[in-house]
């Protein structure tokens, strides 16, 4: 097996070690650890054999909620961050959108649809746009038609100007104005048949009825429906031609129905086509229609595109992607958060090691990042990595936290004042390995000055490991005093991981000061 097989087949190992680790720490957290049990880092913990409980006033331990254990810092050396690979963040307020992607599809804008139909019935005669697709302009003749009834409706406007132009030169009064309500009735007939101003104005400078009309395109667009053959008879309500404008058109992008309370009109949308690699078509919300697909559960979110060059056809398939902006949010980084049961997470960091776990409340993911809506503010740095291997550091310290040698009851005794005992702890090397090490240990009084005399032992405890075969650890050295308040010893370890620790300071027999703290030991298990 090569040097680097070994190096994965030990971070495996290791990774795995730390996950039992968690869980036993939870378990050994369940069955020890009082209400108020949280890992001492700080400075000493000192008792004498009249020090008040921990627990609160009377002794009486308090009642703790059976549901999520406490949250409690962790205190870790740098090394032992650098080991598991722990990185930080810093929760930033940024102005944000929030991506939705849908699939979608092309669809006709109904508003720029136009129907081709006459108001008289007749016969076509010739045929001009005689293809379906075939592209218009506005204005563009599309066939001729030959109506008896608008021949004769032209043959009237003709005799009734006639008729008004001689009345009008040989009588005055009531048989003029007849003659004008006559000729104005024709037109009017000409203008309800929708014949153009221009038809009207070449009845008058020719003088002659026309038998066939050329009917135009009310608008420009692209013919998606043609019903106009020549030779073929035709009413009213014949529709001829339907017309479509497509340089701009509708697009139904079906959003799950859980995400449409993020989206509203005017919103602004983007729209990619496999067909075209790397081209974006800008668009908008217009309306979210108030219609679910019982079927996907989806709404259909009606967008206004732009079309340059038709390239969006009708019926094409096409990926959207809408940005419903959010205004300023605080963001993490997603890496950031730890789903521990019904809780989110984070690890603020204090600096020096210390890490607090805060309860947080978080908002919609956003690509790498999520909005933080409560427990955090600006400015705070988080763990951003590595959470998970954090929790467990900080369960096992909580559940080892807990074991410590019960302090002797004997009486009376000379005695220091219990809260002011300093207790320096440094090992060499530091942090300590796997195998032989040196501890020593600074006492300092109240009055400043060193204690002498006094018994001093050191307690290294890890929990046993049963799904790993690993018993429980146990060392235990007691310090040989070196004069100035100095007291050391040679201790070995057995396993490289995190060690609890207690210093017991007695004098008499009688604890004059305790303290706890957590180390991480280099080596491997």
């Amino acid at each position: 097996m090569t040097d680097t097989s070994l190096k994965n087949a030990f971070a495996v190992c290791a990774l795995l070690c730390v996950g039992l680790a968690a869980a036993l720490g939870y378990v050994l957290w369940r069955h020890w650890a009082p209400a108020s049990s949280q890992t001492d880092t700080g400075p000493v913990v000192a008792r004498g054999p009249e020090a008040p409980s921990q627990s609160g006033g009377g002794g009486k331990s308090q009642p703790t909620g059976p549901e999520e254990p406490a949250l409690t810092p962790v205190q870790m050396s740098p090394q032992r961050m650098q080991e598991i690979g722990v990185t930080t963040a810093v929760a930033e307020m940024k102005e944000v959108s929030d991506e939705l992607q849908a699939p979608g599809s092309v669809a006709i804008d109904e508003q720029r649809i136009s129907y081709v139909q006459t108001r008289f019935p007749g016969w076509i005669r010739n045929v001009f746009a005689n293809a379906t697709y075939q592209y218009v302009r506005k204005g563009q003749s599309l066939f001729t038609i030959y109506s008896p009834d608008l021949v004769s409706t032209e043959q009237e406007y003709l005799l009734a100007k006639k008729n008004q132009k001689s009345v009008s030169e040989h009588m005055h009064g009531t048989p003029a104005e007849e003659g004008n309500w006559l000729l104005q009735a024709a037109a009017e007939r000409l203008r309800r048949f929708d014949i153009p101003e221009a038809e009207i104005a070449h009845l008058d400078s020719s003088g002659t009825a026309n038998h066939e009309i050329t009917i135009d395109s009310p608008a420009s667009g692209y013919i998606i429906e043609r019903n106009a053959l020549p030779n073929a008879y035709v009413q009213p309500e014949t529709r001829l031609y339907t017309i479509a404008d497509l340089s701009t058109v509708w697009v139904y992008a079906n959003v799950p129905q859980t995400d449409v309370g993020r989206l509203k009109p005017g919103d602004r949308t983007q729209v990619s086509v496999d067909a075209y690699p790397g081209r974006k078509f800008n668009g908008r919300i217009d309306q979210i229609l108030p219609d679910v697909d019982v079927t996907t559960r989806t709404v259909r979110v009606r967008l206004v595109m732009s079309n340059p060059g038709v390239a969006l056809k009708p019926g094409m398939y096409v990926n959207v992607d809408i940005a419903a902006p959010l205004g300023r949010q605080l963001l993490i980084p997603v890496s950031g958060v730890l789903q521990a049961g019904s809780r989110q997470i984070a690890f603020i960091d204090r600096g020096q090691g210390s890490l607090e776990p805060r309860e947080i409340e978080t908002g919609p993911t956003l690509g790498d990042s999520i909005v933080v809506l409560k427990g955090l503010k600006a400015g705070d740095r988080i763990v951003s990595s590595a959470n998970f291997l954090v929790d467990s550091e900080a369960q096992l310290q909580s559940a080892m936290g807990s074991f410590a040698p019960p302090p002797s009851q004997a009486a009376s005794g000379p005695q220091q004042s219990a809260a002011q005992v300093q207790i320096d702890f440094i090992t060499e090397p530091n942090p300590p390995r796997k195998g032989a090490n040196s501890v020593r240990v600074r006492l300092t009084g109240p009055d400043g000055k060193t204690l002498s005399g006094v018994q001093t032992t050191i307690t290294f405890f890890m929990p046993a490991m049963p799904a790993m075969g690993m018993a429980a650890q146990h060392a235990s050295v007691s310090l040989t005093e070196k004069g100035n308040g100095n007291y050391e010893s040679p201790l070995h370890l057995d396993a490289g991981g995190t060690w609890q620790v207690t210093i017991t300071v007695q004098r008499a027999g009688t604890t004059i000061a305790t303290k706890q703290l957590s180390v991480s030991a280099t080596g491997g298990m």
